[in-house]
Parts: C-alpha cells; sequence; structure tokens
C-alpha cells in the first residue's frame, strides 16, 4: 500500500489537535463535562508521586483547560461508587482511565494472574502465593486498607522501592485485578479494596472483550490521542507487548481504522487516525508537565518539535542543565522554552528558579504569554505570588515589562 505523505509542519499539528490543543479554553473554570470530555480524548492521566508543584494526573487537565477545580478530579478517581468516573491500573505507567476501559484491560490482568507476566512482581506472585491469598482474605474481611494497615506486613526488602512482602502482595493483586485502589490517603498512600466493592456494577458487567479485540481498542485509543503516530509510539501508549502490536496494527491497516503515512524528516513509517482532525494552523499556550502524553515519549517529543527534553529529577544538581522540575512551554504549534517550577506553599508563591529559551527563540514574543500563563497557574494552585527570575533572557525581559 502506498504511504500518504504529510509534511512536519503537518504532523505537528495534527498531533496537537489529537491531544486537544488548539481549541478554545472554557470560560472561567471548567466544569466536570470539561474534565471528562479531556481526559476521554487523551485515554488516560498518568500518576506519580512527585510534588514539587502538583501532582501529575492534575497537570495536563491544566494546560488544556485551564483554571479548573482538581477536586473534581478527585470525586471521578476516588470518589463515592455511584459518582466514579474513572479508576487505577497500570496502563502506561500508574494511571487513571475512564471506566469504559476497565474490560479492555482484563487480558492484562489475567496474564498477571495467570503469571505470564515478567518481572519481579509476578516472581513474588509464585513465590509467596499462599501469603497473598492470606492478604487476600484480609482485604475481603477488613474491607479497604493500606499496605501499612495490614496485620503482618513483613519487614522491608530491598528491591522493589523497599516495598515490605504486604506490600508486593497488594501490588500482585492490584496488577491482577482482584484489588483496585479505593482512594487514597494522606501522602497520597494507596487504600486497596475487592475490585467489586469499588467498581460500579455497571462496569463489572460488561463483557469482556478477547485480547485482540480489546488491544485493537487500545491501538485506536492511542490513535486518536495522538493525531499520527509511528508503531512505537502507539505501542508506546498503553505498553502493549510488541507481538501484539505488530499483529494488530497488520489489522487494524486492513480495516481501515488506520492509514499508512509517511511522514517528513520520520525515519520510521508512522500512522495517521483517519478521523484526526488536520488543522492549518494551531493556537495554543500551555506549561507542559514532564508526564504529559503530549511529551511523555521523549524521542516522540524530539522528532515533532525538534526539542530535546529529560527530566533532571534523579541528575546531580551539578548536572542539571535547565532544573529540578522543568515544564516546556507550548506557544501554538512550537515548544519555545522551559521553565522550572515549584509551589512554595509556605509563602504562597509559584517560584521560577529559572527559566530558558529555544534556540532562535525572541524573549519579548515569549516573556509576556509566559508569564501569564504562570499567573494563571499560581492562581490555580491558590499561590498569592509569581517569583519570577531575573537572569536570562526572559528575567530580564520581565524585569523590563515592570518599569
Amino acid at each position: 500500500m502506498k504511504r500518504q505523505r504529510v509534511s512536519a509542519a503537518a504532523a505537528r499539528r495534527i498531533a496537537l489537535a489529537g491531544q486537544g490543543f488548539g481549541s478554545q479554553r472554557p470560560d472561567g473554570s471548567g466544569n466536570l463535562g470539561h474534565l471528562k470530555r479531556v481526559i476521554d480524548r487523551l485515554g488516560l492521566l498518568q500518576i506519580d508521586s512527585v510534588n514539587v508543584l502538583a501532582r501529575a494526573h492534575y497537570l495536563p487537565l491544566f494546560s488544556r483547560l485551564g483554571n479548573y477545580d482538581s477536586a473534581q478530579l478527585d470525586g471521578l478517581a476516588w470518589g463515592r461508587k455511584s459518582r466514579r468516573g474513572l479508576f487505577e491500573f497500570w496502563a502506561h505507567e500508574a494511571s487513571l482511565l475512564p471506566l469504559a476501559s476497565q474490560p479492555l484491560l482484563r487480558w492484562r490482568m489475567a496474564r498477571a494472574a495467570e503469571g505470564a507476566s515478567k518481572g519481579s512482581l509476578q516472581r513474588f506472585g509464585r513465590e509467596k502465593a499462599a501469603y497473598i491469598e492470606e492478604v487476600r482474605r484480609e482485604v475481603e474481611d477488613r474491607g479497604a486498607i493500606a499496605a501499612s494497615e495490614l496485620a503482618d506486613g513483613g519487614p522491608r526488602r530491598g528491591p522493589w522501592w523497599g516495598w515490605n512482602d504486604g506490600k508486593l502482595a497488594l501490588e500482585w493483586l492490584f496488577f491482577a485485578g482482584v484489588v483496585t485502589t479505593a482512594t487514597r490517603r494522606g501522602t497520597f498512600e494507596r487504600v486497596y479494596d475487592l475490585t467489586e466493592r469499588v467498581l460500579p456494577a455497571e462496569i463489572q458487567a460488561l463483557p469482556t472483550p478477547s485480547p485482540e479485540e480489546a488491544q485493537r481498542e487500545l491501538l485506536r485509543i492511542a490513535a486518536r490521542a495522538l493525531g499520527v503516530a509511528t508503531e512505537f509510539d502507539l505501542r508506546d501508549y498503553f505498553r502493549l507487548p510488541v507481538a501484539d502490536t505488530k499483529a494488530r496494527l497488520a489489522e487494524l491497516v486492513e480495516a481501515g481504522d488506520l492509514l499508512p503515512v509517511e511522514v517528513e524528516g520520520w525515519n520510521r513509517p508512522a500512522y495517521l487516525d483517519p478521523t484526526a482532525r488536520q488543522p492549518r494552523r494551531i493556537e495554543a499556550r500551555a506549561l507542559l508537565a514532564p508526564f504529559d502524553p503530549l511529551i511523555w515519549e521523549r524521542d516522540r517529543t524530539e522528532r515533532i518539535f525538534d526539542f530535546f527534553y529529560r527530566i533532571e529529577i534523579y541528575t546531580p544538581v551539578a548536572k542539571r542543565k535547565h532544573g529540578y522540575y522543568v515544564l516546556p512551554f507550548l506557544l501554538d504549534d512550537r515548544l519555545v522554552g522551559r521553565v522550572d517550577l515549584k509551589s512554595d506553599r509556605a509563602r504562597s508563591k509559584l517560584v521560577v528558579p529559572a527559566a530558558h529559551l529555544e534556540q532562535g527563540i525572541e524573549a519579548r514574543e515569549v516573556a509576556a504569554p509566559m508569564r501569564e500563563e504562570l499567573r494563571l497557574m499560581a492562581d490555580w494552585l491558590g499561590l498569592d505570588g509569581l517569583e519570577l527570575p531575573t537572569a536570562g533572557a526572559l528575567g530580564r525581559e520581565w524585569a523590563r515589562m515592570k518599569k
């Protein structure tokens, strides 16, 4: 099949539109309907424990909606059973996903329960089956419980983030779909309960698709969210197995659900979602979290935006180039800069230790929209002030603007 050719600029706009950029933000605060539409568009929100600015799953919604009530997301994720709209599972990484996607991941749960998955957690499952069953019964008897509340959690171990046997048992049960997250507590501690007591009955009653059909639908969701993508991009979105992805992609192409394309400057074949918007221009402004699905695959980010990005949390301070928790700044269809950010709640300030422009970008075209977006973020986080740097091209431009 001859591949349609897509220019690099068109691919960039298609990718941004697929991620929900280019549409006008709601006036005022985004409502629950806005949140649900963004999450349905993205397919999932990645969860991460770093909280120097805000938890990772809150930030993609801010990037697309602006000021919104993050408590509404908490309600969708961990609220009363009758009001839930999301569930937690290992999808890209630890993720929040729409409840309708739960049947699409049951094949992965089944493989984990059968010991077919690889890794240290599965070895633990084989070696500690009797203990895992004891933990399951304790959850059944006691109800929602954190790992720290188990009667016999055992001592901490070296690997697996220092988890003890109780935490490992609960995580094995979580991966197998036997338990799920009932709520989060304190410093984001996961509280587990039997899945049947957490998820709405109508979701549990949905039929379980075959692994093949579930994988095809997950790839369709990924394709809609990405717009145009390589095989790896599509596979990485839900971390699907290599062989399964290759087989499902061939089936989707044959069915017309994906269109093979050749993208200018890409050294791999690509696939276009046939329903993808192909705007002639994108008007957007957003601070992008390190785990935002637009940029979480770093090679794709560089391929689309010519923007090299690595999070430097685990880089020694002396070797950091841009800062600890750095967010790229999207202006229209380009990544034009990046800012190191910190939420200083004791002083009620959004602190910007450093701000950097990309090569060839002028401070005068970026300074005002970036400052406005930073001010909006401070308001969203409930912080009173904004502390900007004075060094660098952006710092000097901000200082000049104040005069």
